[in-house]
């Protein structure tokens, strides 16, 4: 079953790697065989032929170092040091050779250690040496010393001889044994000499000597059967009559009349009269047999490397066509695997992605069919020409119909979002007109409820592509945003606006950013303890404005951390399955649009700490423009509670620069009472006596296009002392004109004026009036209003111009839904 269920290539390269394997055999059976005769000659020349002439300097040295041991005057000194030196060169030689490159590749590991072990041997006889000069070692272990290195030496001719080709192999091997002759010879030329040496022959000596004489005369037998029909006539007429046949008579005289411990019956000369003819003899006989070697590996390997290539090239061949035509078949495959992921990964996805942008697809250009043949492959690419079709076509309507659906939510959050538009507008009139604290705190729960419900809205504008479409035509301070961004989440009194800079942010992304740091801060609150808070700060950095949002909640695992920061920072495909995380969808495309960078990290509470990098070319630095008027917040708190315990009206710029309307703030607190911290957690302070219950007022929707300011309520408790401060005074005698909606009222009694219920300040004499204009110094006492003298035509006329412009501006503010107004001049009237 797992065969069937492979691919066809993988098939396929089984069955041509079984070919190719049975080929790869045979080619290699054939190949070792002509290969191996052919490093006969490399072998030979890097190998065998340095060692010969080491052999035979060695041997020269063992019998003059015997002969020393015996009779220091016996040799010549100088002799056995010219000796040493040949044997000495030769063992280097012979080491450089072994670890030439073609010798390493002609060997094989069983010849490299044989090698090694050898230099090894070489190398200890220089301790030998030394000894032997100094007469420190016995004869027998001198010569046991370099018959070792010897024997090493014989060892890599085993190895050398061991080609496995037949009768190739049995003839190099009989040509071993002849050398291992000549060497048996010397080790008892080395014997003699040490004995003629020394006047006398030992017994143990005399063993030896009878002991050599048997191995030799037996290997040379046993060598002399295998050699070939031409030299074995050379080896027999050696031993019958030549040098050989002497040496056999010599050896008899010293085996059989030798008295052990007595001198030798024979001569030094006589001795050497007849070994050294016999070993030059053997050697002789042997440097034929090896040359016959050569003479005939090299034409056996050459009608190897013949039929090598002949088996080669045909086996070739059949590889090359099962290559090619499996190759041509899974090249159309190929093709038809490449057009199916081409259209999965690149061309459904482009279409879709044009589609999506309400391009129009020509499916002819968009599919053009594949070039097939009329075999059984050519037959499945036109099925897949026609299925290819049929999923363009299906790709192109599924678009539409996505196109239609995402075409009708929009149209729908856009409704929804107008109607929240007309109820928020809808319930600014009635806080306006409400004064029942009950019903201002029900009303002011609606409202929020209202400004979150618009929030969910614009998600879904945002996730449909388009824009919320709130906007700001000047930049806004960054206090503001902040705070705007705190009161669209639902437990807005546990978020906590640290204290930021003269910040201003640009108009055209004031919305945006607002909905983004209310994403991050209702995900803050949604993952964290109802006791605990949510901290947001900002500052101006090198790289823009960075704004932290932190919480002390569960965080999150290393491997959702960042699987959250790719999501925000990828923007990936919304789909339906990820709704769980819609706030990290809209925070991506919202951050993508004003190139903001969103990145989430571990707080040191263990919770989450969202940091927000607003670019630069959307702040200003208010610090840095001194010839403007800030205009900006004064950093209090955002809480929705009154100091003292009364409800006052905010205090705050009126609009032009910019500020998001303020409703509810807590206002500058009057001068003889403790002002409240910025940093302050958002709590709800409990609620006085006799007073509006505000702290319980849910926070303003400091996002809305309709701000306004509640009704004003006059104070009960004593107003404090005036403070020391320095300004003008208003007029302490004047009375109020009467407005449309009834009599004159007095300021109160922090200097303020009052509002009318539709929201329209009551007018106060003259207030509005140029100071040329003034019909009296405002630090003098007013005549009282019994007593005041008729008014002139022009001063009835400026008059009422006055109060029509006074009329007017207040209408057009309340329209434009103004920000707080700032704080009047310190009341010191009564002082």
């Amino acid at each position: 079953m797992g065969f069937r269920s492979s691919s066809l290539r993988t098939k396929v390269v089984a069955l041509l790697a079984t070919l190719t394997a049975l080929w790869a055999f045979g080619a290699w059976i054939t190949l070792r065989d002509g290969f191996n005769l052919l490093w006969v000659q490399t072998l030979e020349s890097q190998i065998y032929a340095p060692t010969e002439t080491l052999v035979q300097n060695l041997q020269v040295e063992r019998r003059l170092s015997l002969a020393h041991l015996g009779s220091p005057t016996a040799p010549s000194r100088t002799t056995l040091d010219s000796v040493r030196q040949q044997a000495q060169a030769d063992a280097q030689a012979f080491g450089k050779a072994t670890r030439g490159r073609w010798a390493r590749i002609a060997g094989s590991d069983e010849l490299e250690r044989r090698i090694a072990q050898t230099l090894t041997a070489l190398d200890g006889l220089a301790t030998v040496r030394e000894q032997v000069d100094a007469r420190r070692i016995d004869r027998p272990a001198a010569a046991e010393a370099f018959t070792e290195s010897i024997r090493q030496i014989f060892r890599i001719y085993d190895v050398l001889g061991a080609l496995d080709r037949g009768p190739i192999d049995r003839y190099a091997s009989t040509l071993i044994s002849l050398n291992l002759v000549r060497e048996l010879i010397a080790q008892e030329d080395a014997l003699l000499a040490g004995a003629f040496a020394a006047g006398r022959l030992g017994p143990s000596d005399h063993a030896q000597f009878v002991q050599l004489v048997g191995a030799r005369r037996l290997i040379a037998a046993s060598a002399a059967a295998d050699l070939p029909e031409a030299d074995r006539i050379s080896y027999d007429q050696a031993v019958q009559q030549g040098a050989n046949s002497r040496l056999l008579t010599v050896e008899d005289q010293l085996v059989l009349g030798a008295r052990p411990g007595g001198r030798p019956p024979v001569s030094a000369e006589d001795w050497r009269r007849v070994a050294d003819p016999a070993s030059e003899e053997l050697f002789r006989i042997a440097f034929r047999g090896g040359e016959a070697v050569l003479d005939e590996a090299i034409p056996v390997a050459i009608w190897t490397l013949v039929r090598l290539l002949v088996a080669v090239g045909l086996g070739l061949i059949a590889v090359i066509i099962s290559v090619n035509t499996a190759r041509a078949m899974v090249r159309q495959l190929e093709r038809l695997r490449q057009a199916a992921l081409t259209l999965a990964n690149v061309r459904l996805p482009d279409l879709i992605d044009r589609l999506g942008r309400g391009e129009r697809v020509d499916i002819e250009s968009e599919a053009p069919p594949l070039a097939a043949g009329r075999d059984e492959i050519g037959q499945v690419a036109q099925a897949f020409n026609a299925a290819q079709e049929t999923a363009l076509r299906t790709a192109v309507k599924q678009a539409e119909l996505r196109r239609s659906v995402r075409d009708i939510f929009l149209s729908l959050a856009r409704r929804t979002q107008a109607l929240l538009h007309r109820q928020l507008t809808l319930l600014d009139t009635l806080e306006r007109r409400q004064s029942d604290p009950k019903e201002l705190e029900d009303l002011f729960r609606v409202d929020h409820l209202a400004t979150r419900m618009r929030r969910n809205a614009e998600n879904l504008i945002v996730l449909s592509g388009s824009t919320a479409g709130r906007a700001w035509r000047r930049n806004v301070p960054m206090v503001d945003v902040l705070r705007g961004a705190a009161a669209e989440v639902e437990d807005y009194t546990r978020v906590t606006v640290l204290p930021v800079g003269p910040v201003d942010l640009a108009g055209r992304a004031v919305g945006d950013v607002i909905h983004l740091l209310a994403e991050l801060i209702e995900n803050g609150l949604s993952f964290s303890p109802p006791h605990t808070g949510v901290q947001v700060s900002g500052q101006l950095v090198a790289n823009g404005y960075a704004v932290e949002i932190e919480d002390r909640g569960l965080g999150m695992s290393p491997e959702d951390r960042a699987n959250a920061n790719d999501r925000i920072a990828s923007e990936p495909e919304f789909t339906l399955s990820a709704t769980a995380q819609l706030g990290l969808f809209v925070v991506s495309r919202l951050a993508r649009r004003h190139s903001v960078r969103v990145q989430l990290k571990e707080s040191p509470y263990g919770g989450t700490t969202a940091v927000v990098l607003i670019p630069l070319d959307l702040v200003t630095d208010r610090s840095l423009d001194d010839d403007e008027p800030s205009g900006g917040s004064t950093g209090q708190q955002l809480a929705i509670s009154t100091v003292g315990g009364e409800a006052r009206r905010p205090s705050g710029p009126d609009d032009p620069d910019g500020h998001l309307p303020r409703r509810g703030r807590i206002p500058e607190p009057r001068h003889g009472l403790p002002s409240v911290p910025f940093a302050e957690p958002l709590t709800r302070p409990g609620p006085p006596p006799a007073e509006r219950n505000r702290g319980a007022i849910p926070a303003p929707r400091l996002g809305s296009t309709t701000g306004w300011a509640p009704p004003e309520v006059e104070p009960t408790p004593t107003p404090p002392p005036t403070p020391p401060e320095a300004g003008p005074r208003p007029p302490t005698g004047e009375k109020s004109r009467p407005t449309a909606d009834g009599p004159a009222r007095p300021t109160t009694a922090s200097g303020r004026a009052q509002l009318t219920p539709s929201g329209l300040p009551v007018r106060v004499r003259q207030a509005n009036l140029a100071p040329s204009l003034r019909d009296a110094d405002p630090r003098t006492e007013p005549e009282p209003v019994g007593e005041e003298a008729p008014r002139s035509p022009e001063q009835i006329r400026r008059l009422m111009s006055s109060y029509q412009s006074g009329t007017r501006r207040g209408r057009s503010d309340a329209a434009r839904q103004p920000e707080e107004r700032t704080a009047p001049p310190p009341d010191t009237a009564g002082t």
